[in-house]
């Protein structure tokens, strides 16, 4: 019988072939079934949902850190105007935002993801899916968030920034809130962006100026008012549990 630590070991050998370049038409078939099935996970179990806003940030922080307290407040105030709460479902900002939202009694969803290292997701989840593609688990973020809230983090962080900032340049998406909470953390690449970036006609400022750096819940929950879709009333946002027809397991 396979075990968890097997099955994990499977899966990462598995994403080394996909980026390995060509392998044979039969395995490259058979990578894209599971490559479909694992986005029709994502749709049937995140259909029904409603608007969430996603919150991103560094999985090292514990409850000492200053910013995990203030990610679980933000998450609460969010949640309290009916949007659903929506994170990588793992430890630090990640767990302080889900742990918000079930603070006040909002929805609490987490898009883990499988790693070398597995994530457990964290304890404040009332939806957990896990996924074995960072670029299926990336659309699936989008799809279903009406906005990203970027709390101090790393490499992951910041690609899931500037994927949703890059969708933003190029009108993929629009009226899509991108925060960045923490001006002492941020300040320097927003700096970057402007002196460097702008400067160097890289960007324009157009590209620039559509990104809100704060500090403050205030002016965050002001931004989600741009959102396309409409929160639920707070008795409303609560999961339905409905679900499609079909196992979304």
């Amino acid at each position: 019988m396979v075990n968890a630590g097997q099955r994990q070991a499977k899966i990462v050998r598995d994403d080394h072939r996909l980026l390995e370049g060509p392998r044979s038409r039969t395995d490259e078939f058979l990578r894209v079934l599971r490559i479909v099935r694992e986005f029709i996970r994502g749709f049937r179990k995140l259909h029904f949902l409603g608007p969430c806003v996603t919150i991103f940030g560094s999985a090292r922080f514990n409850e000492s850190n200053p910013y995990y307290d203030l990610a679980r407040r933000t998450a609460a105030e969010i949640a309290k105007l009916g949007f659903n709460i929506m994170t990588g479902g793992g430890p630090g900002i990640m767990e302080a935002a889900n742990r918000g939202a079930k603070d006040v009694g909002g929805t609490s969803i987490g898009c883990n993801i499988h790693l070398p290292h597995e994530q457990v997701p964290n304890p404040y989840l009332d939806v957990t899916i896990t996924f074995r593609y960072f670029f299926v688990r990336k659309v699936m973020l989008v799809k279903y968030s009406q906005a990203f809230v970027i709390f101090p983090g790393g490499f992951g962080t910041l690609d899931e920034a500037f994927e949703a900032a890059t969708l933003m340049q190029t009108d993929k998406i629009t009226d899509f809130p991108l925060i960045f909470v923490g001006t002492e953390y941020w300040q320097p690449l927003f700096d970057f962006m402007r002196q460097k970036m702008t400067e160097a006609g890289t960007i324009s400022r157009a590209d620039h100026e559509q990104l809100l750096l704060t500090d403050s819940i205030d002016e965050i929950l002001e931004a989600l008012g741009c959102c396309k879709s409409e929160p639920h009333s707070p008795i409303d946002g609560r999961y339905s549990g409905r679900h499609w027809q079909l196992n979304s397991k």
